[in-house]
């Protein structure tokens, strides 16, 4: 599984990369976090809003931090 946290490094973006660590932690899966920071590449995935969150490509939530436990639900299916 790739998670891909998409955001310029901003406090909410870090917020949201502590987030997906600690779901990933819980929940004991492998998983491999990915940090994206070029903004051209946030534009081309058609991200207008950061932080946004991406699970293998697919855009699961945007423009907010997701807390913990809503990422653990996202990450189980």
């Amino acid at each position: 599984m790739k998670v891909e946290v998409l955001g310029t490094g901003c406090a909410k973006c870090k917020r949201l990369a502590k987030n997906v660590e600690a779901a990933i932690k819980d929940l004991g899966i492998e998983a491999e976090l990915v940090k994206v920071d070029d903004i051209t590449e946030i534009m081309d995935r058609g991200v207008m809003l950061t932080p946004a969150l991406a699970v293998d490509g697919e855009l699961k939530v945007s423009g907010r931090v997701a807390d913990v436990k809503e990422i653990k639900e996202i990450l189980q299916g």
